[in-house]
């Protein structure tokens, strides 16, 4: 399975191009991750995102599609190396489909065929230029980038990844002023997680880091026993994610793993207050000491909170006890 990104450089006459190396995500491995690609049709220029529906916490890239002379709309993850959709009709595994923009009903099949299995690939353009190629056939991974300019690359891996990373908030007590309700007073000393904050993540079982690659990984088993890798935005509310196996939208993981000592993470006693769902416990730094910090398992659901002994002392920014 091959991913690469390609700048295109111009200078002057002369034209080069710089490719980023493959990665082999089957062992967990991060490319330049969470890169979310804003792409139009190649023949209308139309816009492709649909916000109102959401793939990888992103708005989605709405296609038409006909496969086994059905037809449906599927809409694709626009996280690059993200292989997750949605789609209203059923897709079956290695079957070929026809792409077409939902605006114009052109078909956008591209004349190249895929190197790892020579089915027709699917162009799309970005929007501050370039293309995307993916494969048209199910369960084939292969896929590219290319950007026009260093600049419009570069802007592209700032933005979407390494943003965070430099303008992040540290942990701060925030002081509130004197003349407050009674009700705030009691709180005005909890210590705040502001979003954006670097959560240093543990297992609570081997103490161990679950932070790679800046990356907060985990292990993770669907209902069908496929097994592959989670990767999170290890900063608070920051959703940005992708996984090794594709995890439909708003469908419940099995469990939740450990990545070094393979231990559930799964908490069967907590649910999720907004789903339902069963909860994944990780231990982070926090006040010198390590909190219990829940996250949901089910996909798209954003909820995370705390124990109710570690929230009499600590708050996140978006806290409702505000």
């Amino acid at each position: 399975m091959t991913s690469s990104i390609i700048i295109r450089i111009n200078e002057g006459k002369y034209k080069r191009e710089v490719e980023f190396p493959d990665i082999d995500f089957s062992q967990g491995g991060v490319l330049i991750d969470l890169i979310s690609l804003k792409v139009k049709c190649p023949v209308c220029h139309a816009h492709l995102m649909d916000k109102d529906n959401l793939i990888d916490n992103e708005p989605g890239v709405k296609l038409n599609i006909y496969i086994n002379d059905k037809k449906g709309t599927i809409w694709l993850s626009s996280i690059y190396g993200s292989y997750n959709y949605h789609s209203d009709i059923d897709i079956p595994e290695n079957e070929v489909g026809v792409f077409e923009c939902p605006h114009c009903k052109s078909q956008i099949m591209s004349d190249k065929k895929c190197e790892e299995c020579s089915s027709p690939l699917v162009q799309l353009n970005l929007l501050d230029g370039g293309k995307v190629h993916i494969c048209s056939k199910a369960g084939c991974k292969n896929h590219s980038v290319e950007f026009q300019d260093i600049n419009t690359a570069l802007g592209h891996l700032y933005q979407d990844f390494s943003y965070h990373g430099d303008r992040t908030k540290n942990i701060k007590i925030i002081k509130r002023p004197e003349k407050l309700e009674k009700k705030e007073l009691q709180r005005r000393d909890k210590e705040i997680i502001m979003s954006g904050t670097y959560l240093q993540s543990f297992c609570p079982h081997c103490k161990r880091s679950l932070i790679e690659n800046n990356m907060l990984k985990f292990r993770i088993e669907k209902d069908n026993k496929e097994k592959g890798y989670l990767l999170l935005s290890p900063y608070l509310n920051i959703f940005s994610h992708k996984s090794t196996i594709r995890l439909p939208e708003k469908k419940k993981v099995k469990d939740i793993r450990c990545w070094h000592c393979d231990t559930s993470l799964i908490e069967k006693e907590v649910r999720c207050p907004l789903c339902n769902s069963e909860v994944a416990k990780i231990a982070v730094a926090a006040m010198s000491k390590m909190i219990d910090f829940y996250i949901c398992s089910k996909k798209g659901c954003t909820w995370h909170g705390l124990s109710d002994e570690d929230l009499k002392f600590i708050m996140f920014e978006d806290s409702e006890e505000w």
